[in-house]
């Protein structure tokens, strides 16, 4: 008897273990089903064939809903920082409006390294959409008029500078921080700006944004000699990378 209650306890908390928004059912009744079950087990007469169905069914239904639970949470907490899909929008599409020539990315880029998008394009995830105005590869003298304690680059290396564009498109506000931008190298090295710690003219600061609102800024980056580099966008904490072609 304490065996076939056991593995209805069990299956009905199997079941709610795979419905998230039953979830602490499932939690609730699947550690009654376990020990019913071990208790079952113990006693004497049949139904041990029923306890150890209930027991196995028991543990794989918290396994179930552990997987459930991790699931949930991790797509809340991607929804919460902007969920992780970007789109890009050829930067022909909104200088053709303007009468402007600009440089179209082939028609197969897709962002990806090998196929990396051309500058002036509007990479967008929920919250961000960020746009990559220019890269100068010769910065060394615009970063040493900049700031008189900037240093020099390294022996061996340049300044890059990637000057974009950050609007929020999310609600309330945020910071331009939640956007990375750096520079990878043909080698597959990544270059941040945090490795020369250069002070630019405009250099990005901690700016907040409400929704609608833009600010523009530059980067500065330490490149070796003989290296072109692609520079690198994640427009969110958790949104998927793109790469921007810098020629």
């Amino acid at each position: 008897m304490l065996a076939l209650v056991a593995i209805i306890v069990s299956v009905v908390g199997f079941i709610f273990a795979c419905v998230p928004g039953a979830l602490l059912v499932g939690w609730i009744l699947l550690p009654i089903a376990f020990v019913l079950a071990l208790v079952s087990l113990f006693l004497k007469g049949r139904g041990k064939g029923l306890g150890i169905a209930a027991l196995i069914v028991s543990i794989v239904g918290t396994i179930v809903g552990a997987v459930v639970f991790f699931s949930v949470v991790s797509d809340s907490f991607e929804e919460s920082f902007g969920g992780t899909d970007v789109s890009v929008e050829d930067p022909a599409a909104s200088d053709e409006s303007a009468g402007e020539a600009a440089p179209e990315a082939p028609a197969s880029a897709d962002g990806s390294r090998d196929n990396p998008v051309a500058i002036g394009s509007s990479i967008s995830s929920a919250d961000w959409t960020v746009v990559v105005n220019s890269v100068n590869p010769d910065g060394n003298a615009a970063v040493a008029e900049a700031n008189q304690f900037n240093e020099a680059a390294p022996a061996g290396s340049h300044y890059e500078l990637v000057n974009y564009t950050v609007t929020y498109n999310g609600a309330d506000s945020s910071y331009a921080a939640e956007v990375t931008v750096d520079m990878v190298t043909a080698s597959g090295n990544v270059v941040n700006g945090f490795d020369s710690m250069a002070v630019l003219s405009d250099s990005f600061g901690f700016d907040e944004l409400f929704a609608g609102a833009s600010s523009t800024g530059s980067a500065a980056f330490v490149v070796p000699d003989g290296e072109s580099p692609l520079v690198r966008v994640q427009p969110g904490i958790l949104a998927d990378e793109v790469f921007v072609n810098t020629k």
